[in-house]
């Protein structure tokens, strides 16, 4: 994973939540959602929140008297969050990184995390910190992107900024959102955290789009393939973004477009 695949800033946030979140994550979060609440939290965490949009769905299904303590390292999709789900005395937000959780050990009833972990530096470790503030009877729940063949829009834009910058094409699709799903390499990194009762489910459904440029203006401006972008050559992110958005055009019509998404659900627990 390369250092800036973890920055989120500038405009991204916004366009991360306005486009992407829409186009990828909320029929996720829906589902993280209905897990969450079947297992009746009185204390829950979130990390790697990012813009909120588990956070939305979560505090939609939860009684009031819950406490749900939301986390991400990027204070900037933090911020987004906090304005979209406004006021909630339910929810504490608060800046971490999930290789350091700021919690007391057996804080809490459930931890779950939505697309988060592809992006931990060292992911026994973060497992490990979620194991450490769960309580002996608690459930991790998180969720990663299975690969990018099974991510159709993802795959586009890859391919297609491939042959824009064919010397250097930008991989962060490839290498860090979509990196992470091999199932046995995720069972064997949560067992060495000490998780032993684990299961992981490949759940399938469809992005959808009013258009070919929302899809690209998603990928090639709301997330970190924007820096990717720029670093090859700033005054090339429209170009970028217009290549993508007539691939997918090609590919998938000049009207509302649709393609296949494919996600991994973990669920983990010590014992």
């Amino acid at each position: 994973m390369s250092a800036t695949d973890k920055v989120f800033a500038g405009s991204v946030p916004k366009l991360y939540d306005e486009y992407l979140v829409p186009l990828i994550f909320s029929a996720y979060a829906d589902d993280i959602a209905r897990r969450v609440a079947a297992l009746s939290p009185s204390v829950l965490l979130e990390i790697a929140a990012g813009t909120g949009a588990v956070t939305r769905a979560v505090a939609a299904v939860l009684p009031p008297r819950v406490r749900y303590v939301a986390t991400d390292l990027n204070e900037p999709m933090l911020a987004v969050a906090m304005q979209r789900q406004g006021e909630d005395p339910r929810i504490s937000w608060r800046q971490a990184d999930a290789l350091a959780l700021p919690f007391d050990d057996a804080a809490f009833d459930v931890v779950c995390c939505q697309f988060g972990a592809m992006f931990f530096p060292d992911r026994t470790k973060g497992y490990a910190e979620a194991k450490r503030v769960l309580k002996p009877n608690g459930t991790y729940l998180f969720s990663v992107w299975d690969r990018i063949e099974d991510n159709v829009f993802a795959e586009d834009a890859t391919v297609t900024l491939g042959k824009m910058f064919p010397d250097d094409p930008p991989l962060f699709m490839a290498r860090t959102p979509h990196g992470y799903h091999d199932k046995a390499v995720i069972k064997a990194d949560l067992e060495r955290a000490g998780f032993t009762d684990i299961s992981i489910e490949t759940r399938s459904t469809m992005s959808r789009a009013p258009s070919a440029e929302y899809v690209a203006i998603a990928y090639c401006q709301g997330t970190p393939l924007r820096g990717e972008i720029e670093a090859r050559d700033a005054s090339k992110l429209q170009a970028a973004t217009d290549a993508v958005a007539e691939a997918i055009r090609m590919r998938h019509g000049s009207g509302p477009v649709e393609a296949g998404i494919q996600a991994l659900v973990i669920t983990a627990r010590p014992s």
